[in-house]
């Protein structure tokens, strides 16, 4: 069974920094596309960022190109967003997830993430 924990999310002022970190187990976690999606109030949930098996990564260009960044560590079976920055629209609840199958590209879709961590906040706010 996979388990995604999610951890670093928190308050932070605008133009400020969070570090996410999302700890898998239950897979072999040097195999899987990993990705980080955000959903906010009265939103539907959204690709940020994922990283593949072999290190490509993927970004939502239009909302954190440039400014977040994401990497994985295969020793600790973690996976990280770094995020510079910060705007008020990036509020939101950060959702850490496995790709289904293993040997994938770094994919923006939704709908191939089949195991999902329980969420962190993260608000931008003065």
């Amino acid at each position: 069974q996979v388990q995604l924990v999610e951890s670093g999310g928190g308050l932070v002022q605008p133009g400020g920094s969070l570090r996410l970190s999302c700890a898998a187990s239950g897979l072999t976690f040097s195999r899987y596309t990993m990705g980080w999606f955000r959903q906010a109030p009265g939103k539907e949930r959204e690709f940020v960022a994922a990283i593949s098996w072999t290190y490509g990564t993927s970004y939502n260009e239009d909302s954190v190109k440039g400014r977040f960044t994401i990497s994985r560590d295969s020793a600790s079976n973690t996976v990280y967003l770094q995020m510079t920055s910060l705007k008020p629209e990036d509020t939101a609840i950060y959702y850490c997830a496995a790709h289904s199958r293993a040997y994938n590209s770094a994919t923006t879709r939704l709908a191939d993430f089949g195991s999902w961590g329980q969420g962190t906040q993260v608000t931008v706010s003065s």
